[in-house]
């Protein structure tokens, strides 16, 4: 016998009030766009014609989880590792061809590109996508300070949801290119930034050995800037090693994500943490603002630094909510590179729990 068909209509409540609306659903992943016969892995420009609107959907989308991504097809994924794949094979086949022409200049010679055919030109390109959104995301801030944190958490949550799935998507540019300039001393940390601190202590009878434990103690002294204790866990270890890389010149080869990092510290957080100069007075002198009550004159503040006060010292308002903004915050600034010694992160360490300090 056929299953009759029933209406299943909620009943309306008791109390006479709709129910309030649900969440909107998700966004649908991204389709796997239609190249037709072109190829993507044909030259950058195809391959970077391809890999955009994936980036786009997933770094600058609206989402109604800023923690969350959101996804692209099972099949587009697959086509973006496929052309990533493609293009670096392509050119390092190409680069390992023969030498450039005698008597041109570098740029005209085959083997000048080989450190763009390795992915250079492509790490680059996306060094260039994240310094223009985080500086889309520094030019919408509020001009109120009372209100720049409650922008600037969840900006930062988003962003960093997006980087980390970047990351994943693009995992063999971080395979390929950026573990071999590791290797070749084009890192965060490279030799001659530790050569010399290691140089004076090293004597003529050292052994190989002694000398590369110098080399790895002076690493480690350049980790304790970032939070690195005696004894911490191989994985805490690699994400203190993370937030130096992050905090890295943008001339350093570092993985994708802290490539995204440092790109938020230096087009959002430095502007930020900056402290505006005094201005001269007509003798040449510095202006300093009149001291209050017998207090020390204030120092100038960064605008961050003055949102931080605004927001930890305002009367009334979620007292929860305040140390919930002031504990991302503080992820947000170590994650990005300010060292644990810099004053606003003193301040807001104080608001993580005591194992994440």
């Amino acid at each position: 016998m056929p299953a009759q068909a029933s209406d299943k209509r909620k009943p309306a409540p008791a109390n006479g009030h709709a129910k309030p609306d649900p969440a909107p659903p998700a966004l649908p992943p991204l389709p796997n766009p239609s190249t037709g016969s072109a190829n993507p892995s044909a030259s950058l420009h195809a391959l970077w014609g391809y890999l955009h609107p994936a980036l786009d959907h997933i770094v600058r989308a609206p989402t109604n989880n800023p923690s969350k991504a959101p996804a692209i097809d099972v099949s587009y994924h697959m086509g973006v590792h496929t052309a990533v794949y493609n293009y670096f094979t392509a050119q390092s086949d190409s680069s390992s061809g023969p030498a450039g022409l005698a008597g041109f200049p570098a740029r005209f010679s085959i083997q000048s590109d080989k450190g763009k055919a390795s992915g250079a030109d492509l790490y680059e390109q996306l060094d260039r996508y994240y310094a223009d959104v985080a500086r889309e995301i520094f030019l919408g801030a509020p001009a109120d300070d009372s209100t720049l944190i409650h922008y600037l958490v969840p900006c930062f949550n988003r962003y960093s949801a997006g980087a980390q799935s970047v990351s994943r998507l693009l995992n063999y540019v971080n395979r390929h290119y950026v573990k071999r300039a590791v290797d070749e001393d084009r890192g965060w940390l490279r030799l001659a930034d530790v050569l010399d601190a290691v140089a004076r202590t090293i004597r003529e009878d050292d052994t190989r050995e002694k000398v590369q434990k110098r080399l790895r103690e002076r690493r480690t002294e350049e980790l304790k800037k970032w939070g690195y204790r005696e004894g911490d866990p191989p994985a805490r270890v690699a994400q203190i090693e993370a937030y130096a890389e992050a905090a890295s010149p943008p001339d350093r080869v570092v993985p994708l994500a802290a490539v995204a990092y440092r790109r938020f510290r230096l087009e959002v957080m430095d502007p930020l943490l900056a402290v505006p100069k005094l201005k001269a007075s007509k003798g040449g002198k510095k202006k300093r603002p009149p001291p209050s009550l017998g207090d020390k004159p204030p120092l100038p503040r960064g605008r961050l630094a003055r949102a931080v006060k605004e927001l930890l010292e305002s009367k009334g308002g979620d007292e929860e909510e305040k140390r919930r903004l002031a504990g991302e915050l503080a992820i947000a600034l170590r994650t990005v590179g300010i060292k644990v010694d810099h004053p606003l992160r003193k301040k807001l360490d104080k608001f993580l729990p005591p194992e994440e300090r």
